[in-house]
């Protein structure tokens, strides 16, 4: 909806409109017939023109065997592997 003079005009949504919720200052956007807030769509994300994230990457293998176990060091690594799972940025 939008204000004009006769008063508040009401709009249908349509396909990929967007808006912005003054309250919180999130985007919002018109996607498969309904409002969807706090997801961005992107190829990738950049911090002051460094890329730091991207399309997601293949899977790593939890670690095991070897001729050396450090247990301090693998649980160190799946904690890492863990996180990286979790935000989604390898398979």
């Amino acid at each position: 909806m939008r204000g004009s003079e006769g008063g508040w005009r009401f709009v249908t949504p349509q396909e990929g409109m967007q808006l912005v919720d003054k309250g919180s200052g999130e985007v919002m956007a018109f996607r498969s017939g309904a409002w969807e807030s706090g997801v961005v769509h992107a190829r990738e994300l950049r911090v002051n023109g460094t890329t730091v994230v991207r399309e997601q990457q293949s899977a790593i293998s939890d670690p095991s065997g070897g001729a050396t176990t450090d247990s301090e060091c693998r649980a160190a690594v799946l904690a890492i592997l863990t996180s990286l799972r979790a935000h989604g940025l390898i398979g």
